[in-house]
């Protein structure tokens, strides 16, 4: 690893045990960087917040949005303290940065009781067998909405 990684990943464990300390919610922290210059960093945020989705990438990412004025991260490289769980993932696929280095994997995670398993188990399992029932309910309503959005001129696209 080279010295620039390094300052950037101990940032964010940095952060990680900063948020643990402080309450925030669990050993998790992020920093998002373009060149040499921080421009989102976060920790996770779930139990201080009562937000599920307040985890350390996802603080980040929105910081980092915020701070640049747009909601692609392209030029941007995350650095953070675990491997991302599923949600984290989809967001970090969905803010498109340059890469991502993380320190513990999810199995570090999972044996502190941060198991993502289950939720990566029940991405691949049918919608009729998942633990959470999810009842497809199609709506002429609903499907209109995305016509109306293929047929929009003033669409951005992402």
């Amino acid at each position: 690893m080279d010295a620039r990684d390094k300052k950037f990943l101990e940032r964010a464990i940095e952060l990680s045990r900063q948020g643990m300390q402080g309450g925030s919610g669990g050993p998790f922290g992020c920093v998002i960087v373009m060149g040499d210059e921080i421009v989102g960093e976060g920790c996770n945020e779930v139990t201080s917040s009562n937000d599920p989705t307040a985890h350390a990438e996802v603080v980040a990412i929105r910081m980092a949005c915020k701070k640049l004025g747009t909601y692609q991260l392209n030029d941007c490289e995350i650095f953070t303290s675990c491997e991302p769980c599923p949600m984290c993932l989809g967001a970090i696929y969905w803010a498109r940065p340059k890469r991502v280095v993380y320190a513990n994997t999810k199995e570090d995670a999972a044996e502190i009781e941060f198991d993502d398993d289950f939720i990566y188990t029940e991405i691949n399992t049918p919608m009729t067998d998942r633990k959470i029932p999810f009842i497809h309910q199609p709506h002429p309503a609903a499907k209109k909405v995305f016509e109306d959005w293929k047929n929009w001129e003033g669409k951005i696209k992402y």
